[in-house]
Formats: structure tokens, C-alpha cells, sequence
């Protein structure tokens, strides 16, 4: 029997929707990144890009657990010496929620050209609506 090798002419895509309000930032992000990763497929294999796309609505409604919002930061340098920046994830939740949710799914998808592709496919929306109605995407419960 040999392995299932899956081409890019026979990989199909659909559209699914995560909503994350009144759920954990984190839970959401793993939802998503199975699913732009293409890991839920039988036809999955990690060095293809086989996963689907992604559309994460009421980012702002994100929770974060614990005391996350007051002592977890986010650490990024600016290419100057000594400047390093670090801000709350309590700031970045009130501020841009967007941010901090397609930060969490790119840290949980490979640091390679597959979770590149993957990022491509990811749609965030900080409130209920969003622009891709057209696509008919289907609502992804967890």
C-alpha cells in the first residue's frame, strides 16, 4: 500500500467561520490553525498546504484566562539598539484584537513557507460582520 500524496491540482478548499466570543483567545486560535493547516482532512500531510480558510469574527470578545491581561506581554524590537518594546496584552486586547488573535494563530502554525501560505488564507474581524458572504462559508463550532 502506498502513502497518499496529495497534489495541488486535488486539494479543495472551503471557508469556515470561528466565532470567539465569550471564548479563550487561545482554544480559538488552535481551532483555527487545525483548519488553515488542513489537519481536520483525511487527506492531510504536512508538507503540503492543504487546509482551508479561515474567517474569525468578535475578536474584541476574545477572553483571556487568569491574569493574562495584566501580566502577559508582548515583546518586539524596532532594529534601533536598546529597543525593545513590551506591551500588555491588556493594552493590545482594548486596542487592536485583531492583532493579538492572528498573533497567537501564526505562533501555532510552522515557521515555514507551508504556515506563510497557511497566514494567507486567515480573515480576522473585530466585530460580528465580515466581506465574505460571497464565498457561503460555513459556521465551525467547537
Amino acid at each position: 500500500m502506498s502513502t497518499y500524496m496529495p497534489k495541488a491540482a486535488d486539494i479543495t478548499r472551503k471557508w469556515y467561520v470561528v466565532d470567539a466570543a465569550g471564548k479563550p483567545l487561545g482554544r480559538t486560535a488552535v481551532q483555527a490553525a487545525t483548519l488553515l493547516r488542513g489537519k481536520h482532512k483525511p487527506t492531510f500531510a504536512p508538507h503540503a498546504d492543504c487546509g482551508d480558510c479561515v474567517i474569525i469574527i468578535n475578536a474584541a470578545e476574545a477572553v483571556l484566562t487568569g491574569k493574562k491581561l495584566e501580566q502577559k506581554t508582548y515583546y518586539h524590537h524596532t532594529g534601533y539598539i536598546g529597543h525593545m518594546k513590551e506591551i500588555k496584552y491588556g493594552k493590545i486586547m482594548k486596542e487592536r484584537p485583531e492583532f493579538a488573535m492572528k498573533l497567537a494563530v501564526k505562533r501555532m502554525l510552522p515557521a515555514n513557507t507551508v504556515g506563510r501560505a497557511s497566514m494567507t488564507r486567515l480573515r480576522i474581524y473585530r466585530g460580528a460582520e465580515h466581506d465574505q458572504a460571497a464565498q457561503s462559508p460555513e459556521i465551525w463550532a467547537f
